[in-house]
């Protein structure tokens, strides 16, 4: 199964993109906040993929965050929803937003997402209400941090998802890039790369 990609946006149109990696062009279906942080054609970019395997067609679906790509694996696990569908949730509220909605059981806010009905809105708070702390934990660590960014928030959040994986606590990781900010001053930090930003941080940590 593909888990990611690290390539080149060949063009993208309004539900998908091409990366060419080495070569070889991957079609990836995103949600359209996930479209519109993408660079422009040429452009260097990596992507988490899920891999959705069906009788007669393999489609990757591809995420510029790691916790969106965990959203819509959570939101596959509810009947009734396929990975379109999850996708056009995930199109249609951020994912912070929608998993407050979800805990909440906003059943009106939830119904303004093209394609989810008051039933669908319904089996999705009551099958994920329980399942939804972490995304709301981890929107606001992210949040929390890139408010007092401008200019680099998407490298912030693949940051904060590295040192995450790497085993940091969100509030650790966030406090961390935090002092990164501060010691390089806002202008610098904005400016800094993803792999800048884990460098940092790490240091930060140590």
């Amino acid at each position: 199964m593909i888990a990611s990609l690290t390539g080149k946006i060949q063009y993208s149109t309004s539900d998908r993109c091409i990366v060419d990696v080495n070569g070889v062009g991957y079609e990836v279906f995103m949600s359209t906040e996930g479209l519109a942080s993408l660079p422009e054609k040429g452009g260097d970019v990596f992507l988490h993929i899920h891999t959705n395997v069906r009788e007669d067609a393999i489609v990757l679906f591809g995420f510029g965050e790691r916790m969106e790509k965990e959203m819509f694996l959570t939101l596959k696990t509810v009947s009734g929803i396929g990975p379109k569908l999850a996708l056009a949730i995930l199109s249609g509220m951020h994912v912070g937003r929608l998993s407050e909605a979800i805990a909440t059981e906003d059943i009106k806010g939830l119904t303004t997402i093209s394609g989810v009905g008051k039933k669908t809105a319904e089996r999705l708070c009551v099958e994920l209400k329980d399942k939804v702390g972490a995304f709301r934990s981890s929107a606001s660590a992210i949040t929390g941090t890139a408010n007092v960014v401008t200019g680099n928030s998407g490298a912030l959040a693949d940051a904060m998802s590295a040192l995450v994986n790497l085993g940091y606590p969100e509030n650790i990781a966030g406090d961390a890039l935090g002092r990164v900010k501060k010691q390089h001053g806002d202008e610098s930090f904005a400016a800094m790369k993803v792999e800048d930003l884990i460098r940092e941080g790490l240091r930060a940590l140590a």
